[in-house]
């Protein structure tokens, strides 16, 4: 059975960093790409970053330059490096990953940017 579980997020003041990770499990975690999606009170969710199975990488333009998606096969995770957060990147962030035609969603962590 196919699970993704984040974590890491939080309460950070504007220009501060978090990390957070999603654990993957129950399917060749090398062979996908992963994704983080975020949602704002109110909005859309939305595609923040991505990494292929190669480990090509592509980000939201309003994160790029701040943020970076990395993942380790060895470890099954997939990790989201927020540098420089300002409270528009308040949200609850998503691991995601698409298998074929099954999608597939993490409970989702809170990240809070406020003073």
């Amino acid at each position: 059975q196919v699970h993704v579980v984040e974590s890491g997020g939080g309460l950070v003041q504007p220009g501060g960093s978090l990390r957070l990770s999603c654990a993957a499990s129950g399917f060749t975690f090398s062979s996908y790409a992963m994704s983080w999606y975020r949602q704002a009170p109110g909005k859309e969710r939305d595609l923040v970053a991505r990494i292929s199975s190669g480990g090509s990488t592509n980000y939201a333009d309003s994160v790029k330059g701040r943020f970076t998606i990395s993942r380790d096969n060895a470890k099954r995770t997939v990790s989201l490096q927020m540098n420089s957060l300002k409270p528009e990147d308040t949200a609850v962030y998503y691991c995601y990953v698409r298998l074929y035609v099954s999608e597939y969603w993490g409970q989702g962590t809170q990240v809070t940017v406020s003073s």
